[in-house]
Formats: structure tokens, sequence, C-alpha cells
């Protein structure tokens, strides 16, 4: 037996030190030559960490949420013959980034190892009862944990199509068996839980506190009759073919970008610490995407030069490689303006919080059928209101509020959207 000494490698330039998200191994475990043994998230990425040899694992560097400095001992195995040293090797392929690093002191006291008492003794064999197979139950991750805080057994739910949602959900809490939901008028008691704020939940926290603790938020909201807008994206996907279907997000995005090369200071980033401010060119639209795993920014690189079928496909290109944790770096990163959207929970106004270090984000919200006067007709119109925050030490209100306006006047005229 020997022992062999797995060392963090160097999983990116300039990076000292990784955070242990979680582990897929414990002490006593066997493991096999390229199996996963740890997540280490870096400022940059959460990288799977894979084992280069077979054996019994005795010690591990510490538990989820510690830092290890890069060369510092990950895990330490036992091998069959002649004890060895692990050279630093080549990381696994990145599976899931945060959009901006946060820069944090190195721990200063050394980390605590988990050891294994030897020697190890093998446990008793458990022969696990025996249970009846079910057939699968298709349903989205959210059905599903809905129905775990309401009791709900989603085997015995009939699904209305191909899978379990949530009116299915709803119409079995009606008219149901009767059994596995609670009565009418009570509500669940859960039982107290801690979590841990770690991996990317914890850069998110990192990221949306130094925001808010550097920045003097801002925030200007402005109504807009989109009315025609709507009656174009109608029309637009009613022709569309074989191209992606059109929401909002693309038609905004388009009135964004025409509108920016008057009001440069809101395309920017501000250097706090060299006191310089970088007025971009080229718009990288950062879209706000909710994920399981957290909020991530995916971007647009050069939205500017995209029409609106092109918008719509890379939003949701970009949406579906971030909640699957196939995004890659590049495309988690250097966006100079932020867009955040919660789609029909928009609500009614919102002050967005800015992806520090740009300057401004812009949130739309919820699109709501109201009676206002044309003349002196009263007509139904379809309005939204458009939220901006800025910061206030490199932008003004007036140019904020004359930006929005002319935003405003390009989704309330959506030919200009077109012209040339």
């Amino acid at each position: 037996m020997a022992l062999f000494t797995f060392r963090l490698p160097d999983i990116g330039e300039g990076i000292a030190e990784a955070e242990i998200v979680g582990w897929h191994v414990k002490v006593g475990d066997r493991v096999e030559e390229d199996q996963a043994i740890a997540d280490m998230m870096t400022d940059k990425a959460t990288v799977e960490m894979e084992s280069p040899v077979a054996g019994t694992v005795v010690r591990l560097a510490g538990e989820p949420g510690q830092q290890i400095a890069i060369g510092s001992m990950l895990v330490e195995i036992e091998t069959e013959g002649d004890a060895v040293e692990a050279p630093a090797p080549a990381a696994a392929p990145e599976k899931a980034v945060t959009s901006e690093p946060v820069e944090r002191e190195a721990a200063a006291e050394p980390l605590p190892m988990v050891e294994a008492e030897k020697p190890l003794e093998p446990e008793p064999a458990i022969v696990p009862p025996k249970v009846e197979a079910k057939a699968a139950v298709m349903a989205s991750p959210a059905v599903r944990a809905r129905a775990r805080e309401l009791g709900v057994d989603l085997s015995q739910v009939k699904p209305s199509g191909d899978h379990i949602r949530h009116s299915d959900l709803d119409a079995f809490l009606l008219y149901g068996s009767g059994q596995g939901y609670r009565p009418a008028g009570k509500s669940p008691k859960r039982a107290d839980e801690e979590v841990r704020v770690i991996g990317l939940r914890r850069r998110i926290a990192e990221n949306m506190a130094a925001s808010k603790r550097a920045i003097p938020h801002f925030s200007y909201v402005e109504e807009i009759d989109v009315t025609a807008l709507e009656e174009t994206r109608e029309q637009l996907n009613a022709h569309r073919g074989d191209k992606p279907k059109l929401t909002l997000l693309p038609l905004l995005i388009v009135a964004i970008c025409r509108a920016l090369p008057e009001f440069p200071m809101l395309n920017a980033r501000y250097d706090d610490e060299a006191g310089v401010v970088t007025r971009f060119g080229a718009v990288h639209m950062g879209i706000a995407t909710q994920t399981d795993a957290g909020l991530m920014v995916p971007v647009i690189r050069d939205a500017q030069d995209r029409n609106v079928w092109q918008l719509a496909a890379e939003i949701r290109r970009l949406a579906d490689a971030a909640r699957s944790g196939k995004a890659k770096s590049e495309e988690l990163s250097g966006s100079t303006l932020t867009l955040t959207s919660l789609g029909p929970l928009g609500g009614v106004a919102t002050t967005p919080v800015i992806n520090r270090p740009e300057v401004a984000i812009i949130g739309p919200n919820r699109i709501i059928e109201r009676p206002v006067f044309r003349g002196k007709e009263v007509v139904p119109a379809k309005l939204m209101n458009l939220s901006i925050s800025c910061d206030h030490r490199v932008v003004d209100g007036w140019d904020a509020a004359s930006f929005v306006q002319a935003v405003r006047k390009l989704l309330e005229t959506p030919v200009l959207l077109f012209a040339d």
C-alpha cells in the first residue's frame, strides 16, 4: 500500500485559491481513476476535479465553503504500489461560472483536515427492503418542489399532457383522492433549516453586497404604451416560419442599442479604484437569468449588430446553456449593460441592483391592459413600466431619464426599430 497526495492544480491564470463547493466522495470511499471527487469554485468557474488514481480516500482537505490554496493537498488516497506525490494535473472542463470575479482575501488560518481512523473496517452489508417499482413521473423541478411542500405523491396525480403541470397539481388538490394534501384553511409547518451560503450563492451575495455598498443607486421608472409593439410582435410571430418565437426582450434590446449612441455614459464600466470610466462602443448585453444554482448573467456579444430573430435565438441559447451548467466562462463575463426581466412576474415597478462594475441596469415590468384616453375617447391599451437603475457617481438623473424617453419613443413607434 502507498499514500497518494492529490494537490489542487492550477485551474486558471491568476487563480491563487479555490472554494470547496461539494465533495463527491468521503473518507473510506473507494475511487476509480478519472472518477469525480470534488467541485471547486474559483472567481471565474466551478471546476470538477477528477482522481488521477484508483484507491481508498483517507483524508480530505476540508468542508464545503472553505478555501484551498493552489498546490495544497486536496485529497489523500491509499493505493497499491510505491508512495507517490501527485503533480498538478489539468482540471476537468468548466461546467458553470459566475458572471464576474469578486476579490477576496485568502484564509489566514490553515484548513482543518478530515482524517480516517485506521484501520478501516468494512461495514456490514445492508440489504435494502424490496419496493415495488413505480412508473416514471414526468414533472418540472418547480412542480416537484411544490408537491413535496404540500405532501403530494406525484404518482397519484394524473397529468393533462405528457407531464404533470401546476394546473394538474391544483386539480388534484381540489378534486383529487382526498389523500396526500392538506385540508383547506390549514397552512403547512416546516422544520427549521440552516443552509450554508457557499459556491455560486455566496458569489452572488458578495457581488450584490459590493454593488450596494460601493454604488449610490438611483432608479427611474417610466410608463410605456406597448400596444402597437405587441401588435407588431404578434404579426412577426405569425409569419416567423422556422425562426424562434419573439418575446418582448429582442425588441427592447434593439431599442436600447439604437438609443445608446446618444447616451454613451450608460454603456460603460467604472473602475472606482483607478478613477476611470470606460465607455464602450459595442453593446455587450447581459441578460440576467435565473437558474437552479442562482442568478447568472450570460452575455450577448455585439448586440447592436444583431436583428430581432438573431437576438431571440441567442437569448434562448445562452439561457439554456446557463440553466444546464454548460455556459462557458467567456459567455458569462464582459457585459457592458445588463437587462433583467421577471417575465410575467415583472410586477408594477422594480429597482434592480447594478451588475458592478457596470453603471446601469434596465428592467421591463409586467404588461397590463388598462383604459386610457386617446383624445376624448377611452380605449384599451397595453401599458408597461420600464425601470432603470444607475450609478449616480457617473450618470446624472437627466441623462437616465432622457435615455428612457428615447427608448420609449422607439417602443411606442415600433416601425422605427426596423428603419435604417
